[in-house]
């Protein structure tokens, strides 16, 4: 089964999960109601003469019927927004399959002789250093990026002069500096999506190097 067949069977189990649960809250509201007015018949019938209910007692009660029926209602609005908001974003993650996102991450996917990653800076900096790590942790290479404003961005690495071949094992950090002060920044690694998958009203992403991920998690798409 494809993954767009296999996401059009769980929208459509949910979509039904949906219709189902509305009818039951109906039938449920309903059966509710009725039991109140049934309740509110007996009582007046067997009230006391001489200490009748009076019109704010009556009132209050079916104030309170009203309420609870209300929140019933609400309940099953939330619901359903829900299961549309999961069969949207299910239809969104359908789109990533075989694309690149950026997740917080710090490895270096090396494909073709080359490696790409990237970092949200804090602050404006004035010098801003790549150090690309072997997988046992040592610098094999730096790339001097320079003066650097806020936000996010994205550099290259030739991993291909160094030698490096294909593959996932090498990571990097980012140096930011202004002046003497360091500034803060947060590195995001490429991955690519392989499958998504959608669990009650949560979605995830299988990625190539950091594995099932939380939708959410993607910062961009490349």
């Amino acid at each position: 089964m494809s993954t767009f067949d296999a996401l059009a069977s769980s929208t459509a189990a949910a979509s039904a999960a949906s219709a189902s649960s509305a009818s039951a809250s109906s039938r449920i509201e309903a059966g509710s109601a009725e039991r109140f007015l049934k309740m509110l018949v007996t009582q007046m019938q067997n009230q006391d003469p001489l200490n009748p209910l009076d019109n704010a007692q009556i009132t209050s009660q079916m104030a309170q019927i009203n309420t609870v029926s209300g929140i019933e209602r609400l309940n099953d609005t939330v619901a359903s927004l829900n299961a549309q908001y999961a069969r949207m974003q299910t239809l969104q993650g359908a789109a990533l399959v075989g694309r690149d996102v950026s997740l917080k991450g710090d490895r270096i996917a090396v494909q073709g002789g080359r490696g790409v990653g990237g970092f949200d800076l804090a602050g404006t900096a004035s010098r801003v250093l790549v150090e690309v790590l072997s997988p046992a942790g040592r610098v094999v290479d730096t790339i001097d990026l320079g003066t650097q404003g806020a936000g996010r961005h994205g550099f290259e690495w030739d991993a291909a002069a160094k030698g490096v071949a294909d593959g996932t094992g090498h990571r990097f950090r980012v140096v930011a500096t202004s002046g003497a002060a360091t500034v803060s920044a947060t590195p995001l690694m490429r991955d690519r999506v392989e499958s998504v998958a959608l669990a009650g009203n949560r979605l995830t992403l299988d990625t190539r190097l950091s594995g099932q991920i939380d939708y959410d998690a993607v910062q961009a798409v490349n």
